[in-house]
């Protein structure tokens, strides 16, 4: 089952005894910060939950599926996310 984000806010706002509109801005100011310090380099630690980071791929040489073509993949730099110990475990 796939969560959206309406249900993500409406999960937040019933266990934080909160409006739906005030979930919604926390969510949103949320992956804007996080989205800004990956930007600017940092990495984000949420204890027990896990780290967001960024990686550097360097630029390769991939295939077309449709056509066969070899094109070039330029570098660029990617978020990854690390799960913490307790939402390894939380999950099993």
């Amino acid at each position: 089952m796939k969560v959206n984000k309406s249900e993500l806010v409406g999960s937040l706002a019933t266990k934080a005894d909160m409006p739906k509109a005030s979930a919604e801005r926390f969510l949103d100011a949320l992956v804007e910060e996080i989205t800004s310090q990956l930007q600017n380099g940092n990495d984000v630690a949420l204890t027990g939950f896990g780290t967001f980071k960024t990686s550097d791929r360097k630029a390769r040489e991939g295939v077309n599926p449709k056509t066969g073509e070899k094109i070039q993949i330029p570098a660029m730099t990617v978020p990854k996310f690390s799960a913490g110990k307790a939402l390894k475990e939380a999950v099993r």
